[in-house]
């Protein structure tokens, strides 16, 4: 059965952006990268488009808050976390060059501010999931992973989920307390398509962007798919459950996730979507 609101299609709620990427709704903003176009935004629910932190030369990837407001933010090829404070400051959080060599990717924080960064694997497609704790201090927490991509924490912050661009899978991990990984398992697999962001919802689904299934899907805890949102020409890259009640799913969308094919156009948009299910968890 369908969680969408009937009779509804997707609307463009913010345009201009080269490759809008790892949206988070946090205080009454979607905050997200452009991880082509070099910068973090944030978008009201009006669509006013706000620069809140230019990065030249850099990517941006994944976001996420600390207990003190700041962002954090995955700067992919540099290979360092970084931190922005409420005061516009700007810094290092956390050095993780010394643990991988490939493209940092995305990345969910939890209620303490532990951090969960995947890699970009270029290899033998192979990537791992670090974990930064709040002081910076950062460990492999999971190897072996096939891209980890986007990721996820449950409401009671005791389950971790991975989307496994290359396995076309979810994983899920027992969460401790003390941010240490165990009881790695598939939750979801022969999905046909590679996942990247993903959301969850209050019953356990996970909402994921399929990029060149060109597809939103929504997958119950049984692996089944409930919902399908197109994209046409575009491919799905990261979604969002937020907004007053978290009934608005934030759709993100890209021509192409090649920067030399993009050439700077800028023809990524936000999306939204009402759903019946409000958004659980991190992020």
């Amino acid at each position: 059965m369908t969680t969408c609101e009937p009779g509804t299609d997707p609307a463009v709620l913010a345009d201009g952006f080269v490759f809008a990427e790892g949206p988070r709704w946090r205080d009454g903003l979607l905050w997200l990268s452009d991880m082509h176009g070099e910068a973090v935004y944030t978008v009201d629910p009006d669509g006013r488009i706000e620069v809140r932190l230019a990065l030249p030369g850099r990517k941006p990837s994944g976001l996420g808050f600390l207990p003190s407001g700041s962002v954090l933010v995955v700067s992919m090829t540099d290979r360092v976390l970084l931190r922005l404070d409420p005061d516009g400051t700007c810094s290092v959080h956390a050095r993780l060059d010394a643990l991988v060599t490939d493209e940092l990717n995305d990345m969910v924080v939890a209620a303490d501010g532990t951090a969960f960064v995947g890699s970009y694997p270029t290899g033998d497609d192979t990537g791992v999931l670090i974990r930064v704790d709040p002081d910076g201090t950062a460990a492999v927490a999971a190897d072996g992973m096939r891209f980890p991509n986007g990721s996820a924490i449950s409401p009671d912050g005791r389950t971790l989920i991975v989307a496994e661009s290359k396995a076309r899978c979810l994983t899920a991990f027992d969460l401790d307390p003390g941010g240490r990984l165990s009881g790695r398992r598939v939750v979801a697999d022969d999905l046909g398509a590679a996942p990247d962001g993903i959301a969850l919802d209050a019953e356990g689904a996970v909402w994921a962007a399929f990029p060149l299934a060109h597809e939103f899907r929504r997958i119950s805890p049984g692996g089944e798919v409930t919902d399908r949102i197109a994209t046409g020409e575009r491919m799905a890259i990261a979604c969002a459950l937020g907004g007053a009640d978290r009934r608005t799913l934030y759709l993100l969308s890209a021509a192409n996730w090649h920067a030399a094919t993009l050439a700077g156009a800028r023809t990524s948009v936000v999306e939204t979507l009402r759903v019946r299910v409000a958004g659980a968890g991190l992020p």
